[in-house]
């Protein structure tokens, strides 16, 4: 059931607690951490605690969330101070688009230069 805790989820596991994760911040209905194959100096994850499958389920059924992980994506790239020279909030959605674990999650990349187009 959408927002129900998936057993089989890497992502619901970590919010749990069943699997480790540098963990560099943490709400209510957000948890933020470190992507453990970074693509930039900054690649932090930030996901709702409850399962939705990509970005546009979750603002669909949960738009208070979506927005909660936007302003955690925005206070992670504070935090990691990238926010003055620029970073990038990605939300991959489809297989085909590389998503790659089925729980909506916003990559937040910085610490160097991001080419246009991504690919």
């Amino acid at each position: 059931m959408a927002g129900e805790p998936q057993a089989d989820c890497l992502f619901c596991k970590i919010v749990t607690g069943g699997i480790p994760a540098t963990v560099v911040r943490e709400t209510e209905t957000t948890i933020a951490f470190r992507d453990v194959s970074p693509k930039a100096p900054t690649h932090v994850l930030v996901i709702p605690k409850a399962h939705y499958p990509d970005a546009a389920s979750l603002a669909a059924a949960e738009p208070g969330i979506a927005a909660d992980v936007l302003r955690e994506a925005g206070q992670v790239a504070a935090d990691e101070k990238v926010d003055g020279q620029g970073y990038r909030i990605v939300f991959n959605t489809g297989a085909g688009a590389g998503q790659t674990v089925f729980h909506a999650h916003a990559h937040v990349l910085g610490g160097r230069g991001l080419e246009w187009p991504p690919g």
